[in-house]
């Protein structure tokens, strides 16, 4: 005897259809059901009633939506697979739930309409030789087969498109053509022609080919060949110029981060003389903050942010920034004291010993800029017990159709 299976009842909030096709078996976009003045109202009250029980009565700002619902992701990584054991060949995101399945995406609704034809041409371009038997996807219980992945990044300002391909090296496939002679190289030849033939909206500045023998499903490079112009290309926010390279971290919503860092702007108007940004990936706040402090000091633990860091710092004449390269916790030692604070952690928040340093340094103000409300509640309890007040705090919807939020506070010492 069969059992039925149970019926899950629609949330309340659920009140419109998806907009994306792939909804449900896609693992991301999980509020696209709901409208977005309501996506907005849950993540403020999730913030507040999160920072509450911390500090009782602060001023809270709010919500700031973002500029774009649709559209607004400038970076998606996409991996080869199929959509079920010996399925289609698909090019897209995993299934939900699934390490194996690989929803084949022909219209992510994150991202701009370039982006989903780079997409979409590389799966058509590589199927074609996979119904031969001619090339093959990397399997991630047997670790072999070539097709990766594809990194996409496409800047908001100017529309230049930066796309990687990522494969193991021929020799990691199981088909014997591929590990033979060049016939990998003429695909790899193949591939950038059939993008630089598309009719876009914006234009391709670079087309990388990029070998990643790893044995984890991470996007990683242990080679990366040019195929066709730059390994990078050029955003605008807030009036600077950045140089984003293919694994630079770069906020993935270009317009939503010029509210995020308006705001942290604000709350920091107030910072003078030496000021730290800390966790400061390729320096954007550090580079906004630079014209009204006398020193800037970024400290960032991926050599590569700080190198984009100093290289965009030259590009935009911003001449008091000084950026190193190490672990916040280690950093400290050697660094004199600050007279103001910015704090841009990863989503675990920050390392209790590191959080015990800052807070020894007894500044008056301190902006902290979170991308996880969980852990910014966790981390100001310490705040509260150093003496500091939550003086006021804000939402930025930097991602929409999701849960995720960021949250701009500002403590100040009693």
């Amino acid at each position: 005897m069969s059992k039925k299976k149970k019926q899950i009842d629609l949330s309340p909030y659920e009140n419109r259809e998806p907009l994306c096709p792939h909804f449900g078996a896609c693992g991301g976009c999980t509020y696209q059901k709901i409208a977005y003045e309501t996506q907005l109202k849950m993540k403020a009250e999730k913030v507040r009633d999160l920072l509450e029980p911390v500090y009782g009565s602060f001023e809270f700002e709010g919500i700031l939506p973002s500029p774009s619902e649709e559209g607004y992701r400038n970076k998606m990584e996409f991996t080869f697979g199929d959509e079920c054991k010996d399925g289609p060949f698909s090019l897209g995101l995993h299934q939900k739930g699934s390490f194996m399945n690989i929803v084949n995406i022909t219209d992510c609704h994150l991202i701009h309409s370039d982006m989903n034809q780079v997409r979409n041409e590389t799966r058509n371009f590589f199927n074609e030789y996979y119904e031969k038997g001619e090339v093959d996807f990397k399997n991630n219980k047997t670790h072999v087969g070539w097709l990766r992945h594809l990194l996409v990044r496409r800047t908001a300002a100017t529309g230049e498109i930066l796309v990687a391909l990522v494969t193991s090296s021929p020799t990691f496939s199981g088909i014997e053509k591929l590990k033979e002679g060049t016939f990998a190289e003429e695909l790899v030849e193949g591939f950038k022609e059939r993008l630089l033939g598309l009719k876009l909206e914006g234009k391709i500045a670079g087309i990388l080919h990029i070998t990643n023998d790893a044995l984890s499903d991470v996007v990683k490079s242990d080679k990366t060949d040019i195929l066709y112009g730059n390994d990078y290309i050029n955003e605008e926010v807030l009036g600077l110029n950045f140089k984003i390279s293919t694994f630079s971290f770069f906020q993935t919503n270009t317009k939503g981060a010029e509210v995020l860092y308006s705001k942290a702007r604000e709350y920091a108007s107030k910072s003078y003389g030496l000021l730290f940004d800390l966790y400061s990936g390729t320096g954007t706040i550090a580079q906004l903050m630079a014209p009204v402090v006398n020193k800037v000091i970024g400290v960032e633990i991926v050599a590569e942010a700080v190198e984009a860091a100093k290289e965009n710092a030259a590009l935009n004449g911003v001449e008091n920034a000084e950026f190193v390269a190490a672990d916040v916790l280690k950093a400290l030692d050697d660094l004199p004291k600050p007279d103001s604070i910015i704090l841009d952690p990863p989503r675990e928040g920050i390392n209790p010993k590191a959080l015990g340093k800052i807070l020894s340094y007894k500044v008056d103000n301190i902006v902290y800029v979170s991308c996880k409300p969980e852990s910014l509640a966790r981390d100001l309890q310490s705040f509260k017990i150093a003496g500091y007040d939550l003086g006021k705090a804000c939402c930025v919807d930097m991602f929409p159709e999701t849960e995720h939020v960021e949250t701009v506070a500002l403590l100040s010492r009693v």
